[in-house]
């Protein structure tokens, strides 16, 4: 292909040289009637489990639009297994929350219910929507799994032994995230509190928890989703410096 293609999407077909792609409808809407694409015009497609790959359109029509894989652009690459925990928020700040851990790498997104979320409801088919978008923008070969609500006490019965949990505590009892990060292992979680932060009873079962660690973002009292934000990004950064 002369032409690199600037579009990515995601499709959940398996990707192979010579095979062809029926698109979603609003996939085809957005290349057809957003992007102004033609039979002919590039575009990658990647599926989380092979790679990205160059593509073209070979069909266009007003039911669907057909990609026919041309070659692997990149193989798939091992994402981070860093999962986070949240509680919900209001619609719009949920979904700044799920666009930027999904820009940076998270693999699953877990909502819980605290004492204090504003929101126990959260709509998985606009968030898996999001994440995609999000995935697609970044350059990312994978979309974070979506777990449907639920409360922390049964998140944490079912906690799997080897991995650890970084709680944000505002009540700055944690040591700097950096420093608790320094020796973490791969496999990691972040639990992020409700914007009326942790109640004293939640503070005291997380305390008691065998993989749990509290961890400070610092002096300033961050909304939810800027903290989750900043706790990904600083986890992204130490993560960089440490030796292959």
């Amino acid at each position: 292909m002369a032409e690199k293609p600037s579009i990515r999407l995601y499709v959940d077909a398996p990707l192979e040289a010579g095979a062809a792609v029926a698109l979603e409808r609003g996939q085809s809407h957005y290349l057809l009637n957003v992007m102004r694409q033609n039979v002919g015009a590039p575009v990658s497609l990647f599926n989380g489990r092979e790679g990205e790959w160059a593509g073209e359109i070979a069909a266009a029509d007003k039911k669907a639009v057909v990609v026919s894989v041309v070659s692997r652009l990149r193989e798939q690459d091992p994402a981070p297994d860093v999962w986070l925990l949240f509680a919900p928020l209001k619609k719009d700040r949920t979904d700044f929350l799920i666009e930027k851990a999904t820009e940076l790498g998270v693999s699953k997104l877990i909502p819980v219910t605290t004492q204090f979320t504003q929101s126990s409801r959260l709509n998985t088919d606009r968030a898996r929507a999001t994440a995609i978008e999000a995935a697609e923008q970044s350059r990312r070969l994978t979309v974070p799994e979506i777990e449907e609500p639920s409360s922390l006490e049964r998140v944490f019965a079912d906690w799997p032994d080897d991995r650890r949990l970084v709680y944000l505590d505002e009540t700055g009892s944690g040591a700097p995230l950096a420093q608790v990060l320094a020796g973490s292992d791969d496999a990691l979680a972040f639990l992020i509190g409700p914007e009326g932060g942790f109640a004293p009873s939640e503070l005291d079962v997380l305390r008691k928890l065998t993989f749990s660690v509290a961890a400070d973002l610092g002096p300033r009292i961050l909304r939810a989703e800027t903290a989750a934000a900043a706790a990904l990004a600083i986890r992204q950064s130490v993560a960089d410096l440490k030796p292959n």
